[in-house]
């Protein structure tokens, strides 16, 4: 029988969208404290954006190898076709890895994932170190993520159908409830008095008393998060969902599309698309990569609604074409697919 102490210990990162999680987990693979990591990424889309980005840094403690990527969806939806086959690889490494870093999609409940641990083939040999839950503090501080209770309230009097959460604060409140500890990020963007805002939300959606830590650019001490010992596997009831008694839940509230990009002449054309999108259709989250004109470095874009942020991250290869592409991701009702498609691949007239 293998010992618990002989398990190999997993650390879940979840979070909502744009919350920080691949800043944190390249942070992480900088500074593994001599400790040999692995990383899997499960991303919602098959624009391979993160894991292309924690490939681009690997280091000897955590090399290109050791990163592996689930696209297209939730771990917990495709646990005997990808799951544990990527488990199994990364437990057969040589020499293998000390510690596996697990980065969900943001749009993932992390309960069910946790539930996946519980199959046979890997339970004897693996545990649950940690849950991490990053969140937005400037966001969660502007209810964009948690719900109005009082709007709620009001609503529910006025149509008796409405009797249950929005799937973004369900969402929110599931990773809050399933964590060990809460990274609150970006606080230098919400200001003490949104930090405070945020850290009230928090409290209220925790089911228990949770540590939160002020982080800024994932820069956290990995003291701090790895190692926790939870065993969260064997912790389940201590961590509600919205969907317990649901086991074949699947992520219909949200939908994502890719689209290639014509070439630009600016990076703030994409820029100006972009808000655009997030402004008149209430899109989430856009990630991907842009060709500029006249660069010979590829642009790395990503936003969490109006807020864009872009940089050129590495030169293009010569295999393969200067071609952009983004994946698009909202909630069902707002993925109007032709207006994003139009809106993101127009050929703006070139300025006077």
């Amino acid at each position: 029988m293998t010992t618990d102490l002989s398990k190999l210990p997993v650390t879940v990162i979840t979070g909502f969208l744009g919350s920080g999680k691949t800043t944190l987990v390249r942070h992480l693979m900088q500074n593994p404290q001599g400790k040999r990591l692995a990383v899997v990424v499960n991303e919602f889309g098959d624009v391979g954006v993160d894991g292309d980005i924690l490939k681009s840094c690997a280091i000897p403690d955590c090399p290109a190898e050791n990163i592996m990527e689930l696209a297209n969806g939730c771990i917990c939806c495709t646990v005997a076709d990808d799951f544990i086959p990527t488990i199994e690889a990364l437990m057969a490494l040589d020499p293998r890895p000390d510690h596996i870093l697990i980065e969900t999609s943001g749009l993932a409940l992390p309960k069910p994932l946790l539930k996946a641990f519980d199959w046979p083939d890997i339970r004897s040999r693996i545990t649950v170190d940690g849950v991490i839950a990053l969140a937005d503090a400037e966001a969660v501080a502007n209810g964009r993520f948690a719900p109005d209770v009082a709007a709620v309230d009001a609503q529910r009097a006025a149509d008796d159908s409405l009797d249950h959460e929005t799937p973004l604060s369900e969402v929110f409140e599931d990773q809050i409830s399933c964590a060990d500890i809460i990274l609150l990020t970006k606080p230098d963007l919400a200001g003490p008095e949104g930090v405070a805002k945020a850290k009230e939300i928090i409290a209220a959606e925790a089911p228990r008393p949770l540590p939160v830590v002020e982080v800024a650019e994932g820069a956290v001490d990995p003291r701090v998060i790895l190692g926790l010992g939870a065993a969260a596997e064997d912790d389940m009831d201590a961590r509600p969902s919205h969907h317990d008694g649901h086991d074949d839940h699947e992520h219909d509230d949200f939908e994502s599309i890719v689209v290639d990009l014509p070439e630009l002449s600016d990076p703030a054309e994409l820029v100006s698309r972009i808000e655009e999108l997030a402004n008149s259709l209430n899109i989430l989250r856009v990630k991907g990569y842009a060709a500029v004109a006249g660069k010979p470095m590829r642009l790395l874009v990503q936003a969490v609604g109006a807020r864009v942020r872009h940089q050129y991250d590495r030169p293009w290869r010569a295999d393969e074409g200067r071609a952009g592409r983004v994946v698009v991701i909202g909630e069902h009702d707002d993925m109007k697919e032709a207006e994003i498609r139009a809106i993101l691949t127009r050929q703006d007239a070139p300025a006077a």
